[in-house]
């Protein structure tokens, strides 16, 4: 029985050292430093690995084997075709021997010519198709290399976005580590509160509760640390995640701050913004598509050409050889009425292209008027905050003071350290508002790779 309980408690052993282990693994892991780089670096970064952009390359490339595509309708069609056939029919049976080059004064004979014997005939044709005119082809050419020129613009937009992604992801982790540096202080001015509540509790001049009370602030302000440490981790993450990086991504300290330029500058910046580029190539393609519509009414014209080998015996044999040239024309007269309906269905979607656009510039407008007044507020508000900040902080000293000689209350005392983390708080979020409406303005305008001296 004893041996049993010693087995028992060797396994528990092994089993717990073992899960101790691990953890010790999983925590070395865990607070494995991140990599640094600057807010360029990873700017520059995200630019060539996020997997965004590299998907809207790829959406680029398959447009340029769409203007393949286009141009291949003007290009010559050239087509070998075998053929076989087993017949008693007269005429394919007389014509199938003359194709061969087979046939002899006995094949006119009545008799023959009327009831043939089965014969074989192997088919060998090289043709070439060359259009002239084809009026579809030709615009269908013009549509795909401007949608072309429309999924360059998609691809530069897509880059911007990226790059100000990164900022705004930038100033998260920038502002994690900062709530968490002010917690950080938190914790350490609650300590000293509680280690004077219980020095003036154990000298006779505080009451037990004022202890109580304080380790009570305590424990909340390592709550906040916790939570403040948990969110630098997460921003580093993704950060990360935005640069396509196995890693976590820290940013160094020195921040990046864009120039703020007068409002008519963003507003005439705008009128180039890549996604309204791409917008208004795209309304063009919808008007031309009219005209593609319209295009069904024109005949095709074309010239063609086939050289031809017949055998009776194998396949590509060359008893017989023949070539044909010609031109050829074709006309769709009637097809159901379905060109009157394309052609409707074009001009409503012209009109709603058109609309489309009108509406975007609009949004964009209102959208750089309101990134601009909130990069004015956001800077006022900033400033404000580092006053108040610095208020918080002489009235939280002088109340300390006045706490450690007696003539302040702990509720004093934990009102005005509240009063002061709210302050630190308010700092940092200020600071993080003004740097995010910087690069929100600098988006918005289309202005942001100007802005970073990026050349694109």
């Amino acid at each position: 029985m004893r041996a049993r309980s010693l087995h028992s408690r060797l396994l528990f052993a092994v089993v717990l050292a073992g899960m101790l282990l691990k953890t010790v693994g999983l925590s070395a892991q865990e607070t494995t430093p991140p990599r640094v780089m600057s807010v360029m670096e990873a700017v520059e970064q995200a630019l060539v690995n996020n997997h965004e952009i590299r998907a809207q390359k790829n959406a680029l490339l398959a447009q340029d084997a769409d203007v393949g595509v286009a141009l291949s309708y003007l290009l010559p069609k050239v087509t070998l075709e075998e053929r076989y056939s087993l017949t008693t029919n007269p005429g394919y049976a007389f014509f199938s021997k003359l194709n061969q080059e087979r046939i002899t004064a006995q094949d006119f004979n009545p008799d023959l010519l009327n009831n043939p014997d089965r014969i074989r005939d192997f088919q060998t044709a090289l043709s070439v198709e060359q259009p002239i005119f084809v009026k579809q082809a030709y615009l269908g050419l013009g549509l795909a290399k401007r949608e072309k020129q429309a999924k360059q613009e998609d691809l530069r937009r897509k880059r911007e976005e990226i790059a100000y992604q990164v900022l705004k992801a930038a100033c998260m982790v920038r502002s994690a580590r900062e709530y968490a540096r002010a917690a950080g202080q938190g914790v350490d001015e609650a300590q000293e509160h509680a280690r004077v509540a219980r020095l003036r509790y154990t000298n006779g001049l505080g009451q037990y509760a004022d202890t109580l009370r304080a380790a009570t602030a305590l424990s909340l302000a390592k709550q906040r640390r916790n939570v403040a440490e948990k969110n630098v981790g997460l921003a580093r993450h993704y950060l990360g995640l935005l640069l396509a990086a196995k890693e976590p991504i820290d940013i160094s300290e020195t921040t990046l701050n864009l120039p703020v330029h007068d409002e008519a500058f963003y507003q005439q910046s705008a009128r180039s913004r890549s996604d309204l580029n791409a917008a208004g190539l795209r309304s063009v393609n919808a008007k031309e598509n009219i005209r593609l519509a319209e295009a069904g009414y024109w005949p095709y014209l074309g010239v063609g050409g086939t050289y031809q080998f017949n055998d009776h015996d194998q396949a590509f044999g060359g008893e017989g050889k023949s070539w044909q040239v010609g031109a050829f024309l074709r006309w769709n007269l009637f097809d159901g009425t379905k060109r009157e309906y394309d052609r409707a269905k074009a001009r409503y979607l012209s009109e709603q292209s058109r609309e489309t656009v009108a509406a975007m510039q609009d949004g964009i407008d209102y959208r750089i008027a309101e990134a601009y007044a909130n990069v004015q507020e956001a800077q006022a508000n900033s400033a404000l905050a580092r006053q108040a900040l610095e208020t918080a902080e002489e009235g939280a000293r002088l109340v300390r003071l006045r706490y450690a000689n007696g003539l302040a209350t702990l509720a004093d005392l934990l009102n005005t350290q509240t009063a002061l983390e709210e302050a630190r708080v308010s700092v940092v979020e200020r600071e993080n508002a003004a740097r995010t409406a910087q690069a929100t303005l600098s988006f918005e305008s289309g202005a942001i790779f100007s802005d970073l001296n990026i050349r694109d």
